[in-house]
């Protein structure tokens, strides 16, 4: 293969004592982010492809613990893309970072014996992503080098990973049957699988076949997973056995080192949440316990805030359903639980201020602020014509963190939209709260921007909670879920 002048891409670095997960179990203990580095074809030139992962790396090396370069955004640049891509793995080497090698390889074991010494011996990959869908005899020849890592596909982050990873095989889904397998392949410590954080269930009920695998999680950032939601189904006991990818949420965001910090820091916040419980997952998604998002969505019904029928919303989407939670300014005990869930939210993420965004989340907004004694500020619909003429109610200052706060999300554009004052005023916002996420777009199109979602309910989970409590049809809720484009 091609290698930088006067340098081996498979001269990897000196491995101190153990397998692949044993030194990734030491990277971790500080940090459990995996920097992608994918360069897109339409924004960086084949010339400037080493120095789009350099400054990457450069960037994040004190966020990262590990880094994974896409194979494919190099091959797609013909002999001189490959090339870049040595370059790239010996520089990551050089400061002193294993790679991890995202290509996806598999097939049948002669063939597959070629593609593990590509990576393994040529490129000095620490580890590689596998296709296991030729079987064991297709997986065994990468897991023969006994010091490298394999991280197997077994539920994907894409839309798409529906279609053929939750087949049914023998009264179990697929990724299952593929869970349990890769735990009977990993014979000498080194598989690991790939498991999408668009899918917590998922996550939750793969760890449960394999308590002690490592998982590879994709799909946060601008494919919208939730990470806390996430790490608190994926990590194993021992508060260990994962890594988590970021790739373009980083390196587009407008600071990459900020954004890999930020990613670090929620990650081991995270952790830390999931220790205290005992290494337990919380019944539901991070910020409300399953009573507490029962009542509330029971509640919401009770008040005729959830209604059923023909609605355009304001994004001009029609919809079988209306949210209307203005109303929880007439149901004083429903916002106070309200209240209570998002302050639970909030326990989790570094901020200064909440910014409540009117109409909708104002009251819920000063209700928030009251039970987490946090002050509040809030951005004008227009601007006054007498008195200060403000943009911004409240006080603050420049610099500091706020993070923003709705009743609901459909799409994003309105979130998007009332946050320009409060970033042309110098304040810095990471973080959406809402009450409830509708799953229309809200959370990849934030994630687009570097924003984190985190809802008490989304549209699915309330849908169920009314469905449990006999105040919907199964049919209605499959029709809904189908009109909306929900999975």
């Amino acid at each position: 293969m091609i290698t930088p002048q006067g340098s081996h891409a498979h001269d990897a670095p000196v491995h101190d004592e153990g397998g692949f997960f044993q030194r990734l179990a030491r990277r971790t203990e500080s940090s459990l982010l995996c920097v992608g580095i994918d360069p897109p074809l339409e924004t960086v030139p084949s010339a400037e492809l080493f120095s789009f992962g350099r400054r990457i790396v450069d960037l994040t090396h004190e966020a990262a613990c590990l880094y994974k370069p896409n194979i494919a955004f190099y091959e797609a640049r013909g002999i001189g893309g490959l090339q870049k891509l040595a370059e790239l793995i010996t520089y990551i080497h050089d400061a002193g970072f294993p790679v991890l090698l995202d290509a996806k390889r598999g097939d049948i074991s002669s063939t597959a014996a070629a593609y593990a010494q590509a990576a393994f011996a040529q490129w000095g990959a620490e580890a590689l992503t596998v296709n296991p869908l030729l079987g064991g005899d297709g997986v065994e020849p990468f897991t023969a080098y006994t010091d490298r890592g394999v991280f197997v596909l077994c539920h994907t982050s894409n839309p798409g990973a529906k279609e053929l990873q939750e087949l049914d095989v023998g009264g179990a889904p697929l990724y299952e049957r593929i869970a349990r397998l890769a735990g009977g392949w990993n014979t000498r410590g080194n598989v690991g699988l790939v498991v999408g954080a668009t899918f917590p269930e998922v996550l939750k009920r793969v760890r449960a076949i394999v308590p002690e695998m490592w998982f590879l999680l994709p799909g946060i950032g601008a494919q919208g997973g939730d990470l806390e939601a996430s790490l608190a189904a994926a990590l194993s006991a021992s508060g260990s056995g994962v890594i988590v990818n970021v790739s373009r949420a980083i390196s587009d965001a407008p600071d990459p080192r900020e954004a890999a910090l930020t990613y670090r820091d929620r990650m081991n916040s995270a952790r830390e949440k999931h220790m205290r419980r005992g290494g337990k997952e919380t019944p539901r998604q991070p910020g409300a316990s399953r009573s507490l998002a029962d009542q509330i969505a029971l509640g919401l019904h009770d008040l005729g805030a959830v209604r059923f029928g023909e609605f355009t919303l304001k994004s001009g989407l029609l919809s079988p359903l209306y949210i209307d939670l203005r109303l929880l300014v007439s149901g004083p005990k429903l916002m106070a639980l309200a209240a209570q869930a998002l302050a639970r939210l909030l326990e989790d993420i570094p901020y200064d201020r909440i910014a409540a965004i009117p109409y909708g989340g104002l009251p819920i907004g000063q209700a928030v602020a009251m039970a987490c004694g946090r002050p509040l500020i809030y951005p004008r619909k227009e601007v006054k014509e007498h008195g200060t003429k403000n943009l911004i109610e409240g006080t603050y200052t420049a610099g500091e963190t706020v993070v923003v706060l709705d009743d609901l999300i459909t799409t994003g554009g309105s979130k998007l939209e009332a946050m320009a004052p409060l970033t042309d005023a110098g304040l810095k916002v990471k973080d959406v709260v809402v009450l409830v996420d509708r799953e229309q777009g809200g959370r990849q199109e934030l994630a687009s921007h570097g924003l984190a979602l985190h809802a008490v309910l989304t549209l699915s989970e309330l849908l169920d909670v009314l469905v449990r409590a006999g105040r919907i049809s199964e049919t209605v809720r499959r029709d809904v879920r189908a009109r909306l484009g929900i999975g």
